[in-house]
């Protein structure tokens, strides 16, 4: 296929139909997936989601979703599971099996074995009259009328709705545990995700590069200062309190309002009541504070006590933004 408008046809025809799949399992949320829910939030065990072919890629997915939200899972391969993976499966685990048409080899060997363990085996499938449906203590049930595929045969439609079920129970379990933020963080404390969570100002604050000046000073003391610790900014302090700053922007401007800048002294142009952050604050919102008022650098001040500058490059050379 070569024409551009046929292609696009194509491509918005697959996206609806795949929209329309979600809505369908939504329709069947019943009692199962409650009691499906509750079995999983009180076990003492893990959840193991298994599966073959595109299935088990889903199950893969959903794995890593409930893991990073609170919910110790393993994805265990139907095929290996025949195989000797099944001594995964441990007392108290949940066994979550996808298939969609719930009549695959590898699920007819694997389930029975699953039930014979003991442990809860909840189906999900789109045939509640197949082989893991009958099999099944528990069913989510995932069918749809057909696959985007324009033959009707490789798994579009029935994967998707596989997947919003998985992402509707690892949704659930963040409510009933009280999942936060601040637990978000813990499972994610590498890359850019992590550092918004987890990095503090202080892990940041370079505390070799703490420029002060009195406000007696002269204007060229000041200017030294900016200067030679490289942060476009100085703060002004009295009697051990950070009573303004003078940055390299309010330099420029006196030079261009005096023509002799003798006796200036640095209570003359600075800034007074600056913005400033705590060291413990995070640095996300340090970097929001100097968004929202255009701002590049914020004095840093833990119980009162001035600890040093926080420059806006900084925040962007560790790439939390």
């Amino acid at each position: 296929m070569t024409d551009t408008e046929a292609i696009l046809a194509t491509a918005r025809k697959t996206k609806l139909s795949e929209r329309e799949s979600i809505a369908e399992p939504a329709s069947y949320m019943e009692d199962d997936f409650t009691q499906t829910l509750n079995r999983i939030y009180k076990s003492e065990g893990r959840t193991v989601i298994t599966g073959i072919g595109k299935s088990a890629l889903i199950a893969a997915k959903i794995v890593a979703t409930l893991n990073s939200t609170g919910t110790p899972s393993l994805f265990l391969h139907a095929a290996e599971a025949i195989h000797g993976d099944l001594g995964m499966v441990q007392p108290g685990d949940v066994v979550i099996c996808i298939s969609n048409s719930g009549n695959s080899p590898e699920i007819k060997a694997l389930a029975p074995l699953i039930k014979r363990f003991g442990n809860t085996l909840v189906g999900m499938t789109g045939n509640k009259n197949s082989f893991l449906a009958k099999e099944s203590d528990l069913v989510l049930h995932s069918y749809v009328e057909r696959e985007a595929c324009p033959l009707n045969l490789a798994p579009m439609n029935s994967t998707t709705a596989q997947l919003v079920i998985g992402d509707a129970l690892a949704a659930c379990l963040m409510e009933l545990r009280g999942f936060t933020p601040d637990d978000f963080a813990k499972y994610h404390p590498g890359g850019a995700l992590g550092k918004k969570l987890l990095l503090r100002v202080q892990d940041l604050l370079d505390v070799t590069r703490k420029p002060m000046v009195k406000p007696t000073d002269s204007v060229k003391v000041a200017i030294h200062e900016i200067s030679d610790k490289r942060l476009g900014v100085t703060a002004v302090i009295e009697n051990g309190t950070v009573v303004g700053v003078i940055t390299d922007g309010d330099v420029r401007r006196m030079l261009n309002d005096r023509d002799n800048i003798a006796g200036v002294t640095a209570a003359d142009i600075m800034t007074k009541n600056p913005k400033s952050v705590s060291a413990a604050a995070m640095v996300i919102d340090a970097f929001n504070t100097m968004e929202n008022h255009a701002i590049t650098q914020l004095v840093v001040i833990d119980n009162g006590e001035y600890k040093g500058i926080l420059h806006l490059h900084d925040i962007l050379k560790e790439g939390v933004v």
